[in-house]
């Protein structure tokens, strides 16, 4: 079993969603977040920022502004991961910064609650 983590533009959940399902795809979580990529902000200018500088403070103004995303968790079996992970390219990616980031992670095991099943048999 994988873990796949996508952080996308908040304004593409509703197509995200869709190419989920139409991936077969109708279990996964969805929470707010805040964040920005490395290449939005020149890393001396952070610098100064830490160091407590106004001037940087001021140089840095929007550069420095966390941007809202969506963070998508799916646990899904490993032959199904590049499924997954195409389902949510395709409706991001629009070559500009800002499309977001995938990460795949191993899933050491997995329990439902209700039943008490385990492992692929309790995420299917």
């Amino acid at each position: 079993m994988k873990e796949v983590i996508a952080v996308v533009r908040i304004n593409m959940m509703n197509q995200t969603k869709q190419a989920l399902s139409d991936a077969g795809v109708d279990a996964y979580f969805a929470r707010e977040a805040q964040g920005r990529g490395k290449g939005f902000a020149n890393p001396k200018v952070l610098e100064g920022v830490d160091e407590g500088y106004e001037e940087a403070a001021a140089v840095l103004g929007e550069k420095g502004k966390l941007y809202p995303k969506r963070v998508l968790t799916v646990v899904v079996e490993d032959d199904k991961v590049d499924d997954v992970v195409q389902a949510i390219i395709a409706p991001n990616k629009t070559g500009k910064p800002g499309d977001g980031k995938i990460f795949i992670l191993p899933v050491a095991d997995s329990v439902r609650v209700r039943t008490g099943e385990s492992g692929e048999a309790a995420i299917v």
